[in-house]
């Protein structure tokens, strides 16, 4: 559809010379009443310049303009001109081009736009997998995938959370109120509740704190028990993300976390304190910033910081990746620390700083109350996970016994349920973790998306034609109102990936997934396709397949699979 609206503004161009063809394009507006057609072009802007009145200027133009060959009608109402496209034209311009591209529909084939590295996920080590670390990795999953659609190399990192005074916390808790049986025995349960136990027993005893730090300070002087003890923590913990991981299908290029920049902050701190941008503030090293608190670089023992190794960690990305861009994707809570971590890394003197974005998102609450991994108040991620794949087990059972890949289709509506949920608002907001609405299979969810790709697939079944015989299709055949709808929302999947790439925003992806389920089945609904006039049946089922591609790429941008049955 984007294509329509730039043929249109270099058409306009032809008659309005007072501003550029790009303005123009930009002017065009897409009206919300389809009545008042597919795109319309607002003329108050030339009140001034031509002194006469916006409807008068509309209804000159509008007399002006040669209508070209791909809009059927062009209306002055008011202060606009609304333009009609021509239906056959745009059916057929649609259809031929997701029919030519099949699977690969909306998606780029090449990634030479430049890399671009995605930090998401990075769960801390020793804590376990819970629900509040669901948004940041299903988002940066899908932001992955959504820039690698539009033509970039994407490189995702999982920067975990492996260094820091927790592992402090966590020897002192081993050493006292756990053994090495128990720990092997019961993994990262067990570390969590050593975990757990340190906290409550640190309020009435202070000097618990103390003796962590110290745990931590012989880590970073290299001590080899608590190094030991560290690594060992580390394996317990990545044997179980990784058992989540794959759960939900998604990998990462690089699991280089805080600890793999223990050996390169010294040569930045280094180069901070070389450019002046340091100073010393009650023992501790800082960098002094405008309009916000200052950067901790140092604490007065020395010791580094989360700022520290992240600032080294975007040395290190543009050196390896030379990026694009550098994404993070991590809560909104953290908008402070990346907002510092930008503007240190500018008054470096980096150009780059510009490229950095941090994607922040709402957070995840429980009905219980706020997620914490102190008081013990988790919900495992792997919990929910297997929750609602027996959940969608019970309901195949009851209405559907004899699916082939009974388990399979489970586990892709199941999983594809939860990360539907979570994408479907915008990232920003805050999410409260309800049973009963995740679980919900009815209303605008991933399993009515997914229902529709496999109604559409039983149809192409039933029909018994090859998707390759469906070609040289008589498009006047498919121009009623249901079928345009549909046609048209097919049409704008390339630039719906845009505007989500453009936004960091995956739930525009998911609500265009919504919007063409929608339409496909009202267009099913009213249009019997399994007919007996071959010409009919061919044309109807070209529009089965495209609806077919489209959703199941809209699908897999979000992370989702799309069952043929269910």
């Amino acid at each position: 559809m984007e294509n329509y609206k730039v043929k249109l503004a270099k058409e306009l161009a032809n008659i309005i010379t007072d501003i550029t063809e790009e303005e123009i394009e930009e002017l065009i507006e897409v009206p919300t009443n389809k009545e008042m057609g597919d795109f319309a072009f607002p003329c108050f802007r030339f009140a001034k310049i031509l002194k006469k009145a916006p409807p008068l200027i509309a209804s000159e133009l509008k007399e002006k303009i040669k209508k070209p060959d791909f809009i059927e009608k062009i209306e002055n109402v008011n202060a606009y001109i609304n333009f009609y496209l021509d239906k056959t034209t745009l059916a057929k311009d649609i259809l031929d081009i997701v029919l030519a591209q099949k699977e690969h529909y909306g998606l780029a084939q090449t990634h030479d736009k430049g890399n671009i590295t995605i930090d998401y996920s990075s769960p801390n080590i020793a804590k376990p997998f819970h629900v509040g670390h669901l948004r940041s990795t299903v988002i940066g999953n899908s932001l992955y995938r959504i820039f690698e659609a539009i033509g970039y190399n994407c490189i995702g990192i999982n920067h975990l959370g492996d260094w820091g005074t927790q592992f402090g916390k966590l020897i002192v808790a081993y050493k006292k109120y756990s053994t090495k049986e128990a720990v092997e025995q019961k993994g990262i349960q067990e570390l969590l509740r050593i975990y757990v136990k340190f906290h409550d027993e640190a309020k009435n005893d202070p000097a618990l704190e103390d003796l962590a730090r110290e745990n931590f300070k012989k880590m970073e002087q290299g001590d080899e028990e608590a190094l030991a003890l560290w690594k060992w923590f580390k394996d317990i913990s990545l044997k179980e993300f990784e058992r989540v991981y794959k759960i939900l299908d998604i990998s990462f290029d690089s699991f280089n976390g805080e600890a793999f920049y223990n050996d390169k902050m010294d040569k930045v701190i280094q180069e901070l304190d070389n450019k002046n941008l340091t100073t010393i503030s009650e023992g501790a090293k800082i960098v002094e910033l405008e309009n916000m608190s200052p950067c901790l670089i140092t604490k007065k023992d020395g010791s580094t910081l989360y700022a520290t190794r992240d600032i080294t960690a975007a040395l290190y990305r543009k050196n390896t990746y030379d990026f694009k861009k550098n994404i993070y994707v991590t809560a909104l809570a953290q908008n402070l620390h990346f907002a510092q971590l930008f503007t240190v890394i500018e008054k470096m003197g980096y150009s780059w700083a510009k490229d950095l974005v941090h994607v922040p998102f709402g957070m995840v609450s429980m009905e219980t109350g706020s997620i914490s991994t102190r008081s013990g108040n988790v919900l495992l991620l792997e919990d929910i996970l297997n929750e609602a794949i027996n959940k969608t087990k019970e309901i195949i059972e009851e209405k559907n016994p004899t699916l082939e890949n009974k388990e399979q289709v489970a586990q892709e509506v199941g999983i594809g349920a939860i990360i539907f949920d979570d994408m479907y608002n915008s990232i920003i907001k805050d999410i409260q973790f309800s049973w009963e609405k995740v679980l919900n299979f009815d209303g605008e969810t991933g399993p009515y998306v997914q229902y529709t790709y496999a109604r559409a697939n039983s149809v192409l079944r039933k029909s018994g034609i090859n998707i390759d015989d469906i070609k040289d299709i008589d498009i006047n055949l498919i121009i009623d109102e249901q079928s345009i709808n549909l046609i048209k929302q097919i049409g704008l999947f390339s630039e719906t990936i845009n505007e989500a790439a453009e936004k960091y925003e995956p739930s525009i992806i998911a609500r265009y997934a919504v919007n063409i389920a929608k339409c496909f089945n009202k267009f099913y609904h009213d249009n019997s396709i399994l007919v007996d006039d071959n010409e009919l049946k061919k044309a109807r089922l070209a529009l089965v397949i495209s609806t077919m591609y489209t959703i199941k790429n809209a699908l897999w941008l979000l992370g989702i699979k799309s069952p043929k049955q269910m």
